[in-house]
Order: structure tokens, then C-alpha cells, then sequence
């Protein structure tokens, strides 16, 4: 279905601004929508309390709970591929247009796709830390572990419905066994940026030195499938805006910056991704 008039006004005006421009992009989970993800905060998502690191730390109960349900969120979610919003957004950077892309996402799909200039701006949920020693291990050595640690747990809760953080909705997780750290028993937490945490000093610093980077009168941010709830993300629109560079915001639903001065587009990221890889291939000039 196509958008309405002014939104579709929009679009194109937005298409015919990134034809010749480079840009640094920001995504979001609705980008991972049509992998399959379900997003926190687009029209359709009901509200969700993900855990809070504090809450994760205060104590065995909090990480029975997140990996009791993190166990079997991860074992749906790694078998999600990234769509064609993520392979276009290859595309663009093969191109030479897309100078970094920002990700909010934890699910490893730009990586999947062969994303190269690209900072995880919350880490991968594909990689594990000890909070002790700081062991880095990955997801899936630890799912093995969970796994025989807790025969039978996939089948006993197979129907369970999956979030975009990676765990499921499920109340009862009592008696499932969390294992430590292999080389010291510390606690084991996804490699992510909970809420209540904050992120790395030199991601932070890596992306403001590309939207600082950007040339108002040749450049531009794009924003895609976000609502930009998070100042994680929203910060680089806000430091964008007030350096005048041009700022598209591509996504389903209302989003933080709908005040400032954005070009907003009403779309699905992955159509429009699409478009505008057509769109900046008929720009390039006739070898």
C-alpha cells in the first residue's frame, strides 16, 4: 500500500537529497522488522520493560529470569537473516555513500549482511562478558552450556512469544540453572548496553566525530526504522540538526524528533532502502 500524497511528497524529496549525498546512517530495530524481529516501539508493539542493568545485578533471582527467558528468545532469534533493508544498506556503503552506519541494534544483522564501516553502538547479544574477570566468550558456547544445564526447557515453553531484545514473554522461571564463568565463575551478561548503563566513552566519541564530519551543504544523517526514545541515538540527530546538516528520518510512527527540522518519512525502511539504492545508482554519471 502506498503512503499518502504528502507522505509520498516527502519521500521523494528525501530520495532526490541523498541521490548525490554521502551520509552517516542510524538504525533501529523496525530496520529488523521484516527479519523477522519485533520492534519496542513501532505503531503495532506493545509497551515492554526491558531489564535494567541494576535490576540485573541485584541479585540471582533478576539473572535466573533474563537467562531463563534470554535462553529461549536467542535460540529463535539466531536463526533470523538480515532483509533487503540490510543488504541495500551494503549496497550504499559499497558505493561510497554511506560513510559510518550507527546501529542501536544488538542482533548482529549489518554484520551478517557484510557491513564493514559500522559501529554496534549497544554491542552484539551474540557475544558474552564476566563481570568479574571480563572474559569474553560467545552466545553460543554459553547456549550450549544452558542448554544441558536445563534439559528439556525449549520444549516445556515452545510457544512462547518473542521480544526484540532477545528473550521471551514467560513469568515462571524458577528452577532454571544459570552456569558462571568458565574461567572464574563470575557473572555471566550479555555483551549489551542495558538500560541504566552507559555506552562506551569511545563508540560515543567514534560517532560524533562522523556526524561532526558531515558538510550541511553536501552531507546528511538518515535515520532508519528508530523512534529515537533512547538519547543514545537521538543525541547525533539533536548534534546534526544544530550544525544544519540535513536530517531523514525513515519510520512507521511518531518519533522524538518529529519537532526539529527533519525530513520525515511514513515508510517501511526496507522498500525505501531499496528505492534510494536505485535512486543513487540513475545519479551516478555514465562511465
Amino acid at each position: 500500500m502506498e503512503p499518502t500524497s504528502g507522505v509520498a511528497a516527502v519521500g521523494a524529496e528525501a530520495l532526490a537529497l541523498l541521490a548525490t549525498r554521502p551520509f552517516v546512517a542510524l538504525t533501529g530495530a523496525g530496520l529488523s522488522t521484516d527479519s523477522g524481529i519485533p520492534d519496542y516501539r513501532g505503531p503495532q508493539a506493545p509497551a515492554r520493560m526491558p531489564m535494567t542493568y541494576g535490576e540485573f545485578v541485584s541479585g540471582p533471582a533478576a539473572r535466573q529470569r533474563y537467562w531463563a527467558r534470554s535462553h529461549l528468545g536467542w535460540s529463535r532469534m539466531r536463526r533470523a537473516e538480515p532483509n533487503p533493508g540490510h543488504r541495500a544498506l551494503v549496497r550504499l556503503e559499497d558505493a561510497g555513500r554511506l560513510r559510518l552506519l550507527i546501529t542501536q541494534n544488538v542482533d548482529g544483522l549489518h554484520e551478517a549482511a557484510g557491513s564493514r564501516a559500522l559501529c554496534a553502538l549497544h554491542g552484539r547479544i551474540a557475544d558474552v562478558v564476566c563481570l568479574a574477570c571480563r572474559r569474553r566468550s560467545t552466545r553460543a558456547a554459553l547456549q550450549r552450556r544452558l542448554a544441558e544445564a536445563n534439559p528439556g526447557w525449549d520444549r516445556r515453553h515452545a510457544g512462547v512469544e518473542v521480544r526484540p531484545d532477545g528473550d521471551v514473554d514467560l513469568d515462571d522461571t524458577s528452577g532454571f540453572v544459570v552456569p558462571g564463568c568458565e574461567g572464574c565463575g563470575g557473572m555471566l551478561k550479555p555483551d549489551v548496553v542495558f538500560f541504566g548503563e552507559n555506552v562506551p566513552r569511545q563508540r560515543v566519541e567514534r560517532c560524533y566525530a562522523a556526524v561532526d564530519a558531515l558538510d550541511p551543504a553536501r552531507d546528511a544523517l538518515l535515520v532508519l526504522g528508530s523512534s529515537l526514545t533512547v538519547m543514545s541515538g537521538f543525541r547525533f540527530v539533536r548534534r546534526a540538526v544544530r550544525a544544519g546538516v540535513p536530517v531523514v528520518i525513515v519510520n512507521r510512527g511518531t518519533t522524538r524528533a518529529d519537532d526539529l527540522p527533519v525530513s520525515k518519512v511514513e515508510h517501511g525502511t526496507s522498500e525505501w532502502l531499496e528505492r534510494l539504492v536505485a535512486t543513487v545508482a540513475a545519479a551516478e554519471p555514465a562511465a
